[in-house]
């Protein structure tokens, strides 16, 4: 399949499989690699990913960067967790190429997912467990993954979000009837599947990379999928009360550092009361509501790595507060590709879905 900018995203059931390929011409021509000079290397002009992190003029971890979702979950389980890797046509081999994802375990889910194929640069421990494929399409590149912390909180799965904690997420009766009414309509509703923003936990592990790009006032995330955008103020403001500003898409956060630390709380966010498409933690539709508070503390414990603790209280969904790990690689010389999705659920028309 060859590389090429990506034009629209297909949506799919568990009873179709769509990989739509894109623009044919190599992107070679349009997304040269460029070496930077501050990336730490050896006499052979390979990455050095287990050197200190970079540091900011103030002595801050500087977190920017592009960034891959990796995996460190348990053995045998990792990102993917009991039931199937993440969607998403891998970034592998020279082809960048517009696909789907869909989930075979336990007759569960399909979701859409595009996702960008990008050589490998031969990057550090960490990208994730032997690609399955689904509809023999590999879905990504076979990187080493990440030691496995078991002192760690559970590491989050693209699928499920509670795949890797003992008895799954703590479901209120609202948020357990919502997610299984999701899962009655196989995911067809998923914010991803329609072009839509997706909520933080599902963008964290997407298969397209994310850019942060940091600067003493601002933070700012832009995630390859649909093109999500999320601003983190860092210049001293407070969390608003909830409720106060509308309710935003990707929420409203604010940081601040301890120590070699960052957290960042959002709150005001569109949870799952706003519509059928709001308030996703992840494929199979595990909601949170409007009331929800997230807390994320990244940390850059590497030159290669990046790891965020995400812990979301949200009386209205959860019975009690809960927290997981998502792991991240750096891929160094790199840059996301555009990605643009206008085609919505006009798409899944098309196809004759709805």
């Amino acid at each position: 399949m060859g590389r090429g900018k990506r034009i629209m995203k297909p949506a799919v059931s568990s009873l179709v499989w769509v990989v739509v390929a894109t623009c044919s011409v190599s992107v070679a021509a349009q997304w040269p690699k460029y070496p930077s000079a501050t990336v730490p290397r050896d006499a052979k002009g390979d990455v050095n990913w287990d050197a200190p992190p970079p540091r900011t003029a103030d002595g801050k971890p500087d977190l920017s960067g592009t960034w891959m979702r990796a995996n460190s979950g348990p053995p045998g389980r990792g990102r993917g967790g009991a039931g199937g890797a993440g969607g998403g046509a891998g970034r592998a081999g020279g082809g960048r190429a517009a696909g789907a994802g869909a989930e075979a375990g336990r007759g569960q889910a399909a979701q859409a997912g595009a996702a960008a194929g990008r050589g490998a640069d031969g990057g550090p421990a960490g990208g994730g467990p032997p690609p399955g494929a689904r509809g023999g399409v590999s879905l990504e590149p076979a990187t080493p993954g990440f030691p496995f912390d078991p002192k760690a909180p559970p590491v989050a799965t693209f699928f499920e979000a509670g795949g890797n904690m003992e008895g799954g997420l703590p479901y209120t009766p609202w948020a357990a009837d919502i997610k299984k009414q999701r899962m009655s309509v196989i995911q067809k509703d998923n914010p991803d599947a329609m072009c839509l923003p997706m909520g933080f936990l599902q963008f964290h592990q997407q298969p397209q990379p994310r850019k942060i790009i940091q600067t003493p006032g601002l933070i700012l995330i832009e995630y390859e999928a649909n093109y999500g955008l999320r601003h983190i103020y860092m210049d001293g403001r407070k969390l608003p009360p909830q409720g106060e500003p509308q309710p935003w898409w990707y929420g409203y956060s604010v940081g601040h550092w301890e120590g070699d630390t960052l957290v960042v709380e959002t709150n005001n966010l569109r949870g799952a009361e706003e519509s059928a498409n709001d308030g996703w933690l992840d494929v199979n539709g595990s909601p949170y509501s409007g009331e929800a508070k997230f807390t994320e503390r990244f940390r850059r414990p590497t030159y290669g790595r990046l790891s965020i603790d995400l812990t979301l209280e949200d009386p209205k969904a959860y019975t009690k507060p809960w927290t997981v790990r998502v792991d991240q690689r750096l891929l160094p010389d790199e840059e996301p590709i555009e990605f643009i999705c206008n085609e919505n659920q006009q798409f899944r028309r098309r196809i004759k879905i709805d």
